[in-house]
């Protein structure tokens, strides 16, 4: 536990195929997961300045802990596709979920944290922002609102995997994450 941002909520991977990925992990029992081929961000900025990125996402839990799924869709700067570049794949972030996004961004800005690239998925109760921290941790961190629709999502996947029977394991395109 964080006494800075609170428990680990999701293990964030970034991948250069979201598909054969997501059978790796229904290979060893998680699922199942909800795909999304073009995830809509808001604003989303990579330091500092706007960008077109693009990408594909698929979320699932194992009991509490959420795994994601990212693949970049188009060569737009975000720090998924600068750790593509760096010729890594994999673990690229862990994440931390809050019902209050502003108090915790202006407290980790007020600490020396840095923004990487931010956004929002559904508006401003959707915010996320990725803390530059890879240097001096070797990940990122993300911070996530919780507090509209994408927490409700983000409730529904983890309730349906906790009795998931290993049906269906692709749940095919969802409109969006929010």
């Amino acid at each position: 536990m964080s006494r800075i941002f609170g428990s680990i909520t999701q293990l964030g991977y970034v991948v250069r195929d979201i598909q054969t990925e997501m059978q790796r992990w229904i290979d060893q029992g998680v699922g199942p997961w909800f795909y999304v081929h073009d995830v809509q961000t808001d604003d989303f900025t990579y330091r500092g300045t706007p960008s077109p990125m693009k990408m594909s996402v698929a979320l699932a839990n194992s009991g509490d802990l959420q795994i994601e799924l990212i693949q970049p869709r188009n060569d737009a700067p975000s720090l998924y596709k600068e750790f593509l570049d760096s010729g890594r794949e994999g673990l690229q972030h862990i994440a931390y979920w809050t019902n209050d996004f502003q108090g915790l961004y202006d407290r980790a800005l007020g600490l020396g944290y840095t923004v990487g690239h931010e956004g929002s998925i559904g508006g401003e109760l959707g915010r996320f922002a990725y803390l530059d921290t890879e240097k001096s941790l070797g990940h990122i961190i993300e911070i996530s609102d919780i507090s509209g629709p994408k927490g409700k999502f983000f409730e529904y996947i983890r309730e349906v995997a906790a009795t998931w029977d290993g049906s269906e394991p692709i749940r095919g395109e969802v409109d969006k994450l929010a």
